[in-house]
């Protein structure tokens, strides 16, 4: 029953540009501590991601740097179960490091979305969120504040315990087993796919956008195969939208494709839509495996 839950937000879409850290210690079932701090990124801050949680580059000016809080973050995640709900706050622990040029220590990962997928059957192909899952177990928190995300996902764990009688051990090998049904990477249309039930990033629909490092085939089968539903438009089922590093980088948010904008319109009418660079969706399906 002893384990530490950690979220982040970050400033733009590139998941290195974390802004606000939130980890909270689990101790025989109850929490024992919790910490957050803001980060000041040393980058730019999309408006899209100040209207998910309200940190602007204000807030951040007089805040510490990522390798400031780096020796109180190690002290509170190193030597234990380290859970977050779905892989991008892992992705995004992993980036800032690499960013800054900064040892990443060695952490012992668990998603509480795989957990949720294996533990209530009607979850397992959908409705596996942060929000929906919390609504549906009564938890309530201030989403897209890095420690309540980060409480919510640590309750999470403790429902799906006492739900299953499986421990924090037991659930680091029942997240690695299949859920239910063999994968399908089926296709149809140009380039979309239908996600690999069994993938860790099931219930995701990703649409790629610019120019990426490889074709959009391969773009399209990569995703697949880690779970995602891949589509050639954004729509209102889109919950993913992958740019090409090169459009983050240089055009900074200030000259967006078509389907970056109406990402960004769904996202302003509350559709759940998060926006990647295509290095960090890579890195993303890797930490996810």
């Amino acid at each position: 029953m002893d384990f530490t839950a950690i979220d982040v937000e970050t400033a733009n879409p590139d998941l290195s540009s974390i802004c606000q850290i939130g980890v909270v210690q689990f101790r025989q079932g109850a929490i024992a501590h919790r910490w957050k701090s803001l980060i000041n990124p040393q980058d730019y801050f999309d408006p899209v991601n100040v209207g998910i949680h309200g940190i602007d580059e204000a807030a951040v000016r007089s805040a510490p740097l990522f390798e400031d809080i780096k020796p109180t973050l190690d002290e509170l995640v190193c030597s234990t179960v380290l859970c977050c709900h779905t892989a991008f706050d892992r992705a995004a622990i992993r980036a800032v490091h690499e960013k800054h040029g900064l040892a990443h220590p060695e952490l012992t990962w668990l998603d509480t979305a795989r957990v949720v997928r294996r533990t209530w059957p009607e979850r397992s192909r959908s409705g596996y969120g942060l929000g929906p899952v919390a609504e549906m177990l009564g938890i309530s928190f201030a989403h897209h504040d890095a420690e309540e995300d980060a409480r919510a996902s640590g309750e999470i764990l403790l429902r799906a315990i006492a739900h299953t009688g499986l421990s924090v051990t037991d659930w680091l090998v029942r997240v690695e087993q299949p859920i239910t049904s063999a994968a399908s990477d089926g296709s149809h249309g140009s380039h979309a796919r239908e996600g690999n039930p069994e993938g860790p990033l099931y219930g995701e629909t990703v649409v790629f956008t610019g120019t990426l490092s490889f074709t959009r085939s391969e773009a399209a089968t990569i995703a697949a195969k880690a779970g995602c539903a891949v589509a050639d438009s954004v729509s209102a089922k889109t919950t993913l939208l992958v740019v090409g590093d090169q459009d983050i980088r240089v055009l900074h948010g200030q000259t967006k494709s078509t389907k970056h904008r109406k990402a960004e319109e769904l996202i302003e009418k509350g559709k759940g839509i998060r926006i990647l660079r295509e290095h960090d969706f890579v890195t993303l399906v890797a930490q996810s495996r």
